[in-house]
């Protein structure tokens, strides 16, 4: 996706007046240009202090988990994982997988990605009923661009569509990510993680 490619390369400030002039244009008292959801997402994950990583497919994927063991000295370590999908599609890298906080990381998916605070949506289909300050600090979220959305009300309407049978429990947010700032009243009582975002191109 171009706007992934525009998002991690930035162009110059010339480019950009060049590319959006009426932007250029605007008065300092005109209401701010709302700005796409993807974007919204990427400069608050950011901002947050997550690790974000496009894939455009799932090769990529692949060699972008490589890299995060590589990173960490994963490679043949615990890997605490509650969704047998996923001990398939990584069942490559000679992890342990176990149901066990006392790994060094998490891999799990999510429900959704939400845009207006840069957090992820994620439930009892991920986390069962564990709380997150019982996981381990460091998070690998698989996800995919179909999963970007504007509020949590709507990702919250999102899983009661999708679970018409049986709505999960446990739904909660992560949004304070390694580098916050200690004694940020804004994240007190909650618990902060190393994460890295895997997110594929699915559009």
């Amino acid at each position: 996706m171009s706007l992934f490619r525009k998002f991690l390369y930035p162009k110059s400030k010339s480019d950009k007046k060049q590319e959006n002039p009426e932007k250029a244009d605007r008065g300092k008292y005109m209401p701010e240009v709302k700005l796409p959801t993807d974007e919204r997402f990427m400069l608050n994950f950011k901002n947050n202090g997550g690790k974000f990583l496009y894939c455009e497919d799932e090769d990529e994927v692949l060699e972008a988990f490589d890299n995060i063991l590589l990173e960490n000295d994963w490679y043949e370590s615990e890997c605490f994982c509650l969704d047998p999908n996923l001990e398939n599609k990584f069942n490559g890298f000679n992890l342990d997988f176990k149901p066990s906080g006392a790994a060094p990381f998490f891999l799990s998916t999510c429900e959704y990605l939400i845009a207006n605070d840069g957090s992820i949506l994620i439930s009892s289909n991920q986390i069962k009923e564990a709380k997150l300050k019982d996981l381990p600090d460091n998070f690998v979220i698989i996800s995919s661009t179909s999963q970007l959305i504007d509020s949590i009300g709507e990702g919250l309407r999102g899983i009661k569509f999708r679970n018409k049978q049986r709505i999960p429990s446990n739904i909660t947010t992560i949004k304070n990510f390694e580098t916050q700032k200690e004694g940020d009243f804004m994240s007190y009582g909650s618990s902060t993680k190393n994460l890295y975002l895997l997110l594929l191109e699915d559009l």
